[in-house]
């Protein structure tokens, strides 16, 4: 098997190449060329598709799971339609973008409760099912160690200050570039109850700032500049608090999904 590791083949040109069952991690295609080529049963994840042409394709039984904007197919924006869909399927997803301190309150109340029916639902399981994942995503207990992380680097460190708001069970993302300081133990095997007892702070963290929230604050932005992540000038208050709900409310999902699927193989 040939490997080529950390190596700069910009301007390479392929042709008549079999790259079936090939593995690529970090690597840039950026405005590469692609011509009669063959991505049937491929699988791309955390991939940046910016401005990206596909022309004269064939797009059946494909399956997309990211964030739309300005995605044209066959002349047609087709971002504002599945928007429109997935709230029609679920009317509390369209109040996860509030504009105003009360309606980052209710958000927040809306997130709560619902987590509280999943996780009504995973302690059903026994627990080692919890450390299992589905289809190489992150186990439920991964998925609330990444909540707890996210929820420390939007809310604890960017809005409230605390350069290292980190626990030894949190988690980043699993591309994420890692940082000196910041736990990342991934294969770490924690039990439910240890994972909740972080949980729960970090909920009422950002309950306690949603509580108090201002309009004034809402409208204002902070930079971080210590070491560390996320290290951001000039970054809107509003957009933090926007992500931890969307990533409360996207997780939450993949966790009923996964449940889903543990229950029918048993």
């Amino acid at each position: 098997m040939t490997e080529f590791r950390q190596q700069d083949l910009t301007g390479a040109r392929f042709e008549q190449v079999s790259l079936r069952d090939a593995t690529f991690s970090q690597v840039r295609f950026n405005h590469a060329d692609m011509r009669l080529v063959d991505f049937s049963g491929a699988r791309v994840r955390a991939a940046l598709l910016h401005g990206t042409r596909l022309l004269g394709g064939e797009l059946v039984d494909v399956e997309i799971h990211a964030e739309l904007r300005n995605v044209v197919v066959n002349g047609v924006d087709i971002a504002p339609l599945v928007e429109a869909e997935l709230n029609r399927r679920m009317p509390e997803r369209a109040k996860m973008r509030p504009s105003d301190p009360d309606g980052f309150r209710e958000a927040w109340a809306i997130l709560e409760r619902l987590w509280e029916g999943t996780l009504a639902r995973a302690r059903t399981f026994p627990e080692p099912a919890l450390h299992r994942g589905v289809g190489e995503e992150w186990s439920f207990i991964q998925t609330l160690r990444h909540l707890n992380f996210a929820s420390a680097a939007w809310v604890g460190r960017m809005v409230l200050g605390d350069a290292s708001p980190w626990h030894p069970l949190d988690l980043p993302w699993d591309e994420a570039p890692g940082w000196d300081g910041i736990p990342w133990d991934r294969e770490a095997r924690p039990s439910l109850d240890e994972v909740l007892a972080v949980r729960r702070e970090r909920q009422a963290m950002v309950r306690d700032v949603m509580e108090s929230l201002t309009a004034g604050q809402l409208a204002s932005e902070v930079s971080r500049t210590e070491p560390g992540w996320p290290q951001e000038e000039g970054f809107p208050v509003m957009e933090c608090l926007h992500i931890v709900l969307n990533e409360e409310w996207e997780h939450r999902l993949y966790a009923e999904r996964d449940l889903t699927v543990l229950k029918e193989e048993h």
